[in-house]
């Protein structure tokens, strides 16, 4: 089954300073995080960062499922390299 992004919402997590979404894979849920440095070398507010985030949720998706490989854990995190 291909990884889906239903639910829309997202978090930033301010002492791990890193946004946190959501895909599923089937009934399986992939928990699934963005370093706040890939979408900005500034520091933000949460509010912006959840702003850059959305800005570029299409493109984050296409990259979590291209990394996603449930041999490989249900966790994933996305780094600038990542989001080139």
């Amino acid at each position: 089954m291909a990884l889906a992004f239903p639910n829309a919402s997202r978090s930033f997590d301010d002492a791990r300073n890193l946004i946190r979404f959501t895909g599923y894979d089937g009934m399986f849920e992939v928990r699934f995080f963005v370093d706040a440095a890939a979408l900005s070398t500034a520091r933000l507010s949460e509010q912006d960062y959840l702003r850059a985030f959305d800005a570029a949720r299409l493109k984050i998706q296409q990259i979590a499922s291209k990394l996603y490989n449930p041999k490989h854990g249900m966790t994933y995190t996305l780094r600038a390299a990542d989001l080139r």
